[in-house]
């Protein structure tokens, strides 16, 4: 799925499972409602068997979880070995890095974004009334790396939350979220900026973020701030 195994590590450490659970070839992640990413399957190993696949999907079944698997886009003997037994594809996500050298190249304005941990209220307002569930925000605080939430705000009033973790020279920035009548104004930007200038103080040099196929104002805003596509993933699941 990533070819490179500092973002590879970072994308599975900074946005953890609540409990992982081996099955075959496979490692299991229980979410707990806290979205595919932690809710899904993926091969540990290249030896993974069909039969495998039967275990992981009793194994989410068991913790009233739905099986779903979380495939790389070149993984095309997974695929077809989960469209064989059922599942069904959705969510195409790309996997985006960008050096944290050139993001904070552009200083962030005075009062513009401010790093702050534990999260305040209206930060979890903010994702709460975006796509970001308490069950998401739970993913937050089971990080055990340097991490901190942003605060973004425009207009003299809260405008924008992220959160923001990193392991050894790679960070990620996850749940970004821009209050809706304050999108399309910079918010978004200035929170990645902000993410990298944090990153770089803790010894960071790359900063990396997942991004639906479908959300192509936000990939089109990535690109412009010089992030790369480094892979990408589906998820596989059935009811």
């Amino acid at each position: 799925m990533i070819g490179d195994p500092d973002i590879a590590r970072a994308f599975e450490t900074t946005w953890p499972a609540a409990e992982y659970a081996p099955a075959g070839g496979f490692l299991v992640g229980r979410g707990r409602g806290g979205g595919g990413r932690v809710s899904s399957a993926r091969a540990a190993r290249p030896d993974w068997t069909e039969a495998d696949i039967a275990r992981a999907e009793a194994i989410q079944r068991g913790w009233n979880e739905r099986p779903m698997f979380r495939v790389a886009d070149d993984d095309a003997a997974l695929a077809q070995a989960l469209a064989a037994q059922g599942f069904r594809h959705g969510t195409p996500t790309a996997i985006l890095a960008a050096d944290c050298a050139r993001l904070t190249a552009l200083p962030v304005p005075p009062l513009a974004t401010f790093e702050i941990w534990p999260p305040l209220a209206m930060q979890r307002d903010i994702w709460s009334d975006g796509n970001v569930s308490a069950a998401r925000q739970a993913v937050m605080e089971r990080v055990a790396l340097p991490k901190t939430a942003l605060l973004g705000r425009m207009q003299d009033r809260a405008a924008g939350a992220a959160f923001v973790a990193l392991d050894g020279p790679v960070a990620m920035i996850h749940a970004i979220e821009v209050v809706p009548a304050l999108r399309r104004q910079g918010v978004a930007g200035w929170l990645i900026r902000m993410a990298a200038t944090w990153a770089e103080a803790q010894g960071a040099t790359r900063l990396a973020l997942a991004v639906g196929r479908a959300n192509t104002g936000a990939r089109a805003a990535y690109d412009r701030l010089g992030f790369a596509e480094l892979g990408g993933y589906g998820y596989w699941s059935k009811d």
